[in-house]
């Protein structure tokens, strides 16, 4: 387990992760933070892009499982339902705990499991702390200023996730 900020993988968003890139990695188990990670804070069902690739996901293998922070849990609940997913809420992230409980519950080991979200300090922290591959995307909307900052705070550590991620393909930047 380590206290790092540094994703293992960061990607423009969510869509570009395929089953076959998971399946090279041994994962079978992708833990999703649903606010701005696969849908915007001012949607209340999912877009049809993401039940694509969530069925995508599904038809290849891949279970998929909604691990947020969010306490409203209609609308987590509404996802959920609509993706045919199970969901956490209020997972307190960047703990741990919820991440390791639910990969127990379902099966998973940390070698097999993986989480992917938008925020560094949250959602990459709580993998990291968990000892399971992290993923970092965009955020789908940076339209309030606090999530812009965030946003600009967390930059070095994307930056430092893709160099070192293009070092260990042998490429230069």
């Amino acid at each position: 387990m380590s206290f790092s900020f540094l994703p293992r993988y960061a990607f423009r968003k969510f869509a570009v992760l395929t089953p076959d890139a998971l399946k090279k990695l041994g994962i079978r188990f992708l833990m999703l933070d649903l606010d701005n990670t696969i849908a915007k804070y001012n949607e209340h069902s999912p877009a049809e892009a993401v039940t694509v690739w969530v069925e995508d996901m599904k038809k290849n293998g891949v279970e998929l499982f909604i691990i947020s922070n969010s306490k409203r849990e209609s609308r987590v609940d509404t996802f959920s339902e609509a993706l045919g997913i199970d969901f956490i809420k209020n997972a307190r992230k960047p703990s741990p705990k919820s991440l390791l409980q639910t990969m127990t519950a379902k099966g998973y080991g940390i070698g097999e499991s993986a989480i992917m979200g938008d925020q560094i300090f949250t959602d990459t922290l709580a993998g990291n702390r968990a000892g399971i591959v992290s993923m970092i995307v965009w955020p789908l909307s940076l339209k309030n200023p606090l999530h812009l900052i965030r946003f600009v705070v967390e930059i070095p550590f994307r930056a430092a996730c893709a160099i070192k991620r293009a070092r260990r393909r042998g490429q230069s930047l």
